[in-house]
């Protein structure tokens, strides 16, 4: 069957994505039967133009990790959120034009607010883990809620702290601690980011945008001393049902 609207998701590799269920899903609840959703795991970004010329009934696409910074050379224009961020995860591909937008903002915006409302916040500050594509995304959504917010990445100078430097000092400053890299996430789940948990008490909020296990090992150890938690798959929900209001606008 030819469709007559093809949406889709390009990564590598892509066997973590819910993607294409939710909207296949999507689809039949509401009777759409002229529109299909398909994964596209490519190997490097140099194929995209390819894709799209071998596609010419693709009216979108999401991007998810490796490519959510590499993708922007490939793109006509972006929307406001997207170029200050510098990242894209939702294309919408109209008239042989290429927009980029970042759904991402929108979906850890509304999932972190209702997450904080539940606690206390008071002078709450922001350790970031990871400095990708996502991570752009929640600085972005922190700046916009005068969140103070520092970074932290496994390589020297890419962010303010190193994992090794990340004592209990930071730990008792930075009460929400977000995960925003891809450790802990199927298949990989033994995993998770090298933070003294020991450090953690009540009176922190860990946030891991990983939808997949539910919960990770590094909500499980946050538990373990009495943090609050929460996952990204209401963010994940979020974000996907932004990207097809985008692709229908």
């Amino acid at each position: 069957m030819a469709y007559r609207r093809l949406f889709g998701l390009i990564g590598y590799p892509l066997s973590h994505s819910f993607s294409k269920k939710y909207f296949t899903q999507k689809f039949e609840e509401q009777g759409i039967s002229d529109t299909f959703y398909e994964l596209f795991p490519i190997e490097d970004i140099s194929i995209f133009p390819q894709l799209i010329e071998n596609y010419p009934n693709l009216n979108g696409l999401n991007v998810t990790i490796p490519y959510k910074e590499q993708v922007i050379p490939f793109l006509h224009e972006l929307d406001e959120s997207a170029n200050e961020i510098g990242a894209v995860n939702v294309i919408k591909i109209k008239n042989g034009k290429r927009t980029g937008y970042n759904s991402d903002v929108y979906g850890f915006e509304v999932s972190l607010k209702g997450f904080l409302q539940m606690h206390d916040v008071t002078d709450i500050k922001a350790l970031i883990l990871g400095t990708g594509g996502a991570a752009k995304a929640v600085m972005y959504v922190l700046r916009k809620l005068g969140i103070a917010y520092q970074s932290v990445s496994r390589e020297q100078g890419k962010a303010d702290w190193i994992y090794e430097a990340i004592d209990k000092d930071l730990m008792n400053e930075f009460r929400l601690i977000i995960n925003t890299t891809p450790i802990g996430m199927a298949p990989n789940i033994e995993n998770y980011p090298n933070i003294p948990y020991y450090c953690l008490s009540n009176r922190h909020l860990l946030f891991d945008l990983v939808y997949n296990p539910p919960e990770t090992i590094f909500l499980k150890k946050g538990k373990n001393y009495d943090a609050k938690t929460c996952n990204g798959m209401e963010m994940l929900h979020l974000q996907a049902e932004r990207a097809w209001s985008i692709w229908n606008e």
